[in-house]
């Protein structure tokens, strides 16, 4: 995580301040693409980042559907410009999913705007700056935190390993690759190093 360093100073703030027009055309929900670059979304990030002259960022942004997230709505990577937003956000009930998808993508805008502004320098990620950017992007008092319950998805562990000296079992999803030994016992009679008397012993899991 970025460490927190130096805020803009009042005058060169305020310079940056200028919020631009918000895109007036309406996305249809069929236009975005269930997973790749959403050409849509890019577009208007892309005019808003120019509305805040932020012509480098207007340049290289782009917004992709990552179907592959499991917990976080969203996340934007400033380096590169990128916003990646959770498939799950399009089967959302049909009430909240255009809010939603909305919020959490100009949340994100926010990241970028908001480091693209500091020029290099290093800002909390939900700092002043991030904020001053949800303002200009017409999410005043915007969370730093998406309220929304995406569980992670729950893997069946198929495989155990019990330790012949305490007991204990590590239940794991994948296969050992390779010869494991019981932590605690290691860290308790031969100082945290592997010792081949506490191998983890492979047994069967019930099925089912």
């Amino acid at each position: 995580m970025p460490e927190q360093l130096e805020l803009f100073g009042d005058s060169e703030f305020a310079e940056k301040k200028a919020s631009p027009s918000p895109p007036t055309e309406e996305i249809p929900e069929s236009a975005h693409p269930q997973s790749g670059r959403d050409e849509a979304l890019t577009k208007i990030a892309a005019q808003y980042a120019r509305g805040l002259r932020l012509r480098k960022l207007a340049e290289q942004v782009e917004v992709v559907w990552n179907h592959r997230m499991r917990t976080a709505a969203g996340r934007a990577y400033y380096q590169i410009g990128r916003i990646e937003l959770n498939t799950r956000l399009q089967q959302l009930p049909e009430e909240s999913r255009g809010t939603e998808i909305q919020n959490t993508f100009l949340h994100e805008l926010a990241h970028l705007v908001s480091f693209a502004r500091a020029r290099g320098r290093k800002i909390q990620p939900h700092g002043p700056e991030w904020k001053q950017a949800c303002h200009d992007l017409g999410i005043p008092g915007e969370d730093r935190c998406h309220s929304l319950n995406f569980q992670p998805r729950r893997m069946k562990r198929k495989y155990a390993y019990v330790c012949g000296n305490c007991g204990s079992t590590v239940e794991r999803v994948r296969k050992l690759r390779r010869y494991s030994a019981c932590y605690e016992c290691c860290r308790k009679h031969n100082k945290g190093q592997y010792d081949d008397r506490f191998r983890l012993i492979e047994k069967k899991l019930p099925q089912g």
